[in-house]
């Protein structure tokens, strides 16, 4: 395993992190809870030190899936993030962003509980939700940083704007933007992120599934499925696109012997301007084989043959 510091925390990560949204079940089919713990497990025997959850993910669920994982290991041993903001109140209720400082307090304890943890060491901002001011919402986390239940503040699905109005209340540590082969929207973020020193770990790392190769044919999920609704890998024209990127991207697996998730996650986790990214995992073997990219690295020129595929299929970011 490989590792990098996350920005200017004291975090020094895996370039590889378990992703929990497809574990929470809600929208992504059949999850089976005793093999997400043996998944979670198996990524931490393979030197993975860092955890994402949110309590949106299942409401609830993801958490409470992590915490049973957890449970009994040295909890110095890794890192753990989680996320705040996507609330509700009954269980059939809507889900709604909130930001405000009543709010954080009200869900720190309430994942803190899901997850048999005194703290989170990354506690992340999931969405912004327009009606907070800044002030309040860092304020708030900044209470909780000097209270010890979290020990580093992030933001996830903010603009450069947004960063900068959040940092005049605070020290914003890590971003958490979507970032892949088939989404290259956030560079520019990215990029001057790392200018500021603030580190980066990726969502949709793996494309909701499309960039391990082993989605070929047009699925026909159920049309609430999350990776239908949330992602356009999987409509027409890019899932066709996407498609002539794979014939590529099997030419250099088929060179190492590899899966092709493995040339996605050492695309991903080779890059400068990723610390970490998150891999969503439902099984051992997938902990396994995700884990086992980091075993070794593309080329150079691997890499200029992926990032021209890119641009002749997908377009410049």
């Amino acid at each position: 395993m490989r590792y990098k510091r996350l920005g200017k925390t004291d975090m020094n990560v895996s370039v590889v992190t378990v992703g929990t949204w497809a574990i929470g079940g809600a929208g992504w089919g059949d999850v089976d809870r005793n093999e997400s713990i043996k998944a979670i497990r198996a990524m931490l025997d393979n030197g993975v030190n860092f955890i994402d959850t949110a309590p949106v993910y299942g409401r609830g669920y993801s958490e409470e899936v992590v915490g049973d994982a957890i449970s009994g290991l040295k909890r110095d041993d890794f890192y753990i993030a989680t996320k705040v903001g996507l609330t509700w109140q009954g269980e059939d209720d809507p889900i709604v962003r909130n930001n405000g400082r009543e709010n954080i307090f009200r869900e720190i304890d309430l994942s803190l509980k899901r997850l048999k943890t005194d703290y989170v060491d990354l506690y992340i901002v999931h969405w912004p939700d327009f009606k907070t001011d800044p002030a309040e919402t860092m304020g708030a986390l900044t209470d909780l940083v000097k209270a010890g239940k979290i020990r580093n503040i992030g933001v996830s699905n903010y603009d450069e704007q947004m960063i900068l109005d959040a940092e005049k209340y605070g020290v914003v540590g890590a971003i958490q933007p979507p970032y892949s082969m088939v989404n290259r929207s956030a560079e520019k973020l990215m990029k001057f992120c790392k200018e500021r020193d603030i580190g980066t770990m990726t969502y949709g790392s793996l494309g909701a599934g499309i960039l391990t190769g082993a989605i070929r044919e047009l699925p026909n999920w159920d049309p609430s499925d999350t990776r239908l609704n949330f992602y356009d890998y999987f409509k027409e024209p890019k899932f066709s696109k996407i498609q002539q990127l794979l014939k590529v991207m099997d030419k250099i697996a088929e060179a190492h012997n590899a899966p092709v998730a493995q040339v996605t996650v050492n695309w991903s986790t080779q890059n400068p301007i990723v610390d970490t990214a998150l891999m969503g995992v439902r099984n051992p073997r997938e902990a396994d084989e995700n884990c086992a990219a980091t075993a070794w690295e593309l080329s150079a020129e691997e890499i200029d043959t992926l990032n021209k595929a890119i641009d002749q299929y997908l377009g410049e970011a």
